[in-house]
């Protein structure tokens, strides 16, 4: 009786195994999740949102490079800006303001790190190393971004009444939704 009780549990982990095994249909897609899909182009993708134009002349059109603006691509702030009288063109500029030397002043008093970007982004992967999901949050694929960076969210409501109290003007704040 033990072996037939046996031979029953090996054959369904059997089962699941291979079931677990097979990505493209059946049980494996479950298991699969989002780290099976393509990472090809889609083609199905590319839709101009301005009417295409051929140019002139070919030769002057520039290489493609993956990642970068084309010119048909939708640019919302660019005509949020032209749409209030603003230079659109100021928003891909690198050069610093009039306006906003003050203000670099005040940031850069106590000085800056050119390599921030890459300190920090060691700092995170070592944070998200250290607190990353837990087995079962792993296996059902829980986002558990919000549980672990909580003790580094601002808590704007708080800090606005903490703002008020000290006498700083602060924007209104939309109410509390009743649940």
């Amino acid at each position: 009786m033990k072996i037939a009780g046996l031979k029953i549990v090996v054959t369904v982990a059997l089962v699941g195994v291979v079931a677990g095994c097979d990505t493209t249909q059946g049980v494996g897609r479950f298991f699969a999740g989002d780290e099976n899909k393509q990472n090809g182009p889609d083609e199905f993708g590319i839709v101009p949102t301005r009417a295409l134009e051929l140019p002139d002349d070919l030769v002057s059109l520039p290489e493609p490079k993956p990642g970068a603006r084309n010119r048909t691509d939708p640019l919302p702030e660019h005509d949020a800006v032209a749409a209030l009288g603003g230079q659109p063109d100021r928003l891909d500029s690198t050069r610093v303001g009039a306006g906003e030397g003050a203000l670099l002043a005040a940031a850069e008093r106590r000085g800056t790190a050119s390599n921030i970007r890459e300190v920090l982004a060691e700092e995170d992967q070592e944070f998200r190393d250290d607190n990353g999901p837990l087995f079962l949050e792993r296996l059902f694929k829980v986002n558990t971004y919000l549980k672990t960076y909580k003790d580094d969210t601002l808590e704007a409501r708080r800090t606005n009444e903490l703002l008020r109290r000290k006498g700083i003007k602060t924007p209104s704040v939309s109410p509390v939704e009743k649940r």
